[in-house]
């Protein structure tokens, strides 16, 4: 488990929202988190997204209720922290799709940047770290299960911004 430095990213949040008043986000409070399970992971896949291909991302439904935690929404915002639990990047959503994890296709397996960067690929590597989410939630893992299929762009900080 990582430790999200809070801290850290609310001055984030703070420094983007004085950047850009005109957005209008003031009540948006953001949640911060990390790609994946493990430190080693959320390195690997923040920098997928820092370096270019990473621009989609994906969660089951059931990770967000065992979290307490809204679904996103187009438009809403998010916090990526690197593995040591610092924040790096503020993203945005751009693009949200509800279904079965089985209906992933390959437009979205190529912009989520991973691996091989095909349906085939991101579908076996999705279902080992599922499989261990659902572990912990002490629920059984299959393709049907609902997932959260989300495009995003990074908006802050400014070297690296999409927009």
């Amino acid at each position: 488990m990582i430790t999200i430095d809070e801290a850290a990213a609310e001055q984030m949040w703070a420094d983007y929202k004085k950047a850009h008043p005109d957005r209008h986000h003031d009540t948006e409070s953001p949640p911060a988190e990390y790609f994946g399970d493990s430190a080693e992971m959320a390195d690997e896949l923040l920098d997928a997204v820092t370096s270019g291909p990473k621009r989609a991302t994906a969660a089951l439904v059931a990770e967000f209720a065992d979290g307490d935690e809204e679904l996103p929404r187009i438009g809403s915002h998010w916090i990526a922290c690197d593995g040591r639990g610092q924040p790096r990047l503020v993203m945005r959503s751009l693009e949200l799709r509800v279904g079965p994890v089985s209906s992933v296709d390959d437009a979205f397996a190529y912009d989520e940047g991973e691996g091989e960067r095909t349906r085939e690929w991101w579908l076996d590597a999705h279902r080992g770290y599922w499989q261990r989410s659902c572990a912990r939630m002490g629920l059984d893992y299959d393709d049907s299960m609902e997932a959260v299929f989300e495009r995003f762009a990074v908006v802050w900080p400014p070297e690296l911004a999409d927009e």
